[in-house]
């Protein structure tokens, strides 16, 4: 089995082993170690093993898995006995397949654009004008494009060289981790998986009910055509504004940056073990690491 399997069926395997699960965390209480989880931050489970519907994010999606029971019942039950299978079965022999890859492949069947309004393809020179911008410095460029997207519902970034370069290079190696986003009630748990120079996200509730063909709630673009002359990488995102805000989408690319970018070998350890070493890999000591940088503040406080 290759590599991109291996990693396919640990995310399916994932996905149903936190199935239920809502990380709930005490307002005020902060870890000191990141890593370390108080008594106050803790996680349960509703039941041993609970009903799809009592999955605390269930009414975010309930549309879309209302339609795929009542027009694909057969489909619909056939997902959720493989879920069941799946969480018996050792990391590596689920034939569960690329999810990120199917949905591309999902897309190519119909227009330029994907489901969600997601762009096909989409390439630097269609939003910058680069023969306009060759002779500004990397900071002039950072600054048009940052204020280019300043009017726009997305989100945008200017990344130093050196420290996309990390981020890609351990992208390659670890191209998936699970990524918790701060809710009023608690967390709600989001896959990300590099595909290429894109990043795109998907909810685990999605997995868990659409599993290989669970479509992307974000994606993040990197564009790296001017790092060589400029050492700048530029980013934006698309999202499906049904499900995801701006201010989410924010924090899960400081996330991003945050785990790939870290300079602590412990952050990044993290993403290292869920790639790596699923078994051992403890989504509480994500949360610790999100609550002691305050990345997820911003989204909480709104």
């Amino acid at each position: 089995m290759c590599d991109g399997e291996k990693m396919a069926a640990a995310m399916v395997q994932m996905a149903c082993l936190y199935r239920g699960m809502l990380a709930v965390r005490a307002a005020g209480v902060r870890p000191l170690i990141p890593g370390l989880v108080t008594n106050q931050l803790r996680a349960f489970s509703m039941k041993k093993e609970p009903e799809l519907e009592e999955n605390p994010y269930y009414s975010k999606y309930e549309e879309k898995i209302r339609k795929l029971r009542s027009s694909k019942p057969q489909e619909y039950k056939a997902r959720l006995e493989k879920c069941s299978e799946i969480k018996k079965e050792s990391v590596g022999h689920s034939k569960q397949a690329d999810f990120i890859k199917l949905m591309e492949q999902e897309k190519d069947k119909g227009d330029k654009a994907g489901p969600g309004g997601f762009t096909k393809n989409k390439t630097l020179d269609s939003i910058l004008n680069l023969d306009m911008v060759k002779d500004k410095s990397g900071p002039e460029i950072g600054e048009l494009w940052m204020n280019y997207f300043s009017t726009k519902d997305t989100i945008s970034a200017v990344i130093p060289g050196s420290t996309y370069e990390k981020m890609n290079n351990r992208a390659k190696l670890c191209p998936t981790f699970l990524y918790a986003l701060p809710r009023k009630e608690g967390y709600e748990f989001l896959l990300g998986q590099w595909a290429g120079q894109e990043l795109h996200f998907t909810s685990l509730i999605n997995v868990q009910t659409l599993g290989e063909n669970a479509p992307s709630q974000l994606i993040l673009y990197h564009y790296s055509d001017l790092k060589q002359d400029k050492d700048i990488v530029l980013m934006t995102a698309e999202m499906d504004s049904r499900f995801m805000t701006v201010h989410e989408a924010q924090c899960l690319a400081n996330q991003v940056q945050l785990f790939y970018a870290a300079q602590r070998h412990e952050t990044f350890q993290l993403v290292e073990t869920f790639n790596h070493r699923p078994a051992e890999f403890k989504h509480m000591s994500v949360i610790a690491e999100l609550e002691q940088s305050g990345i997820g503040q911003a989204v909480t406080a709104k």
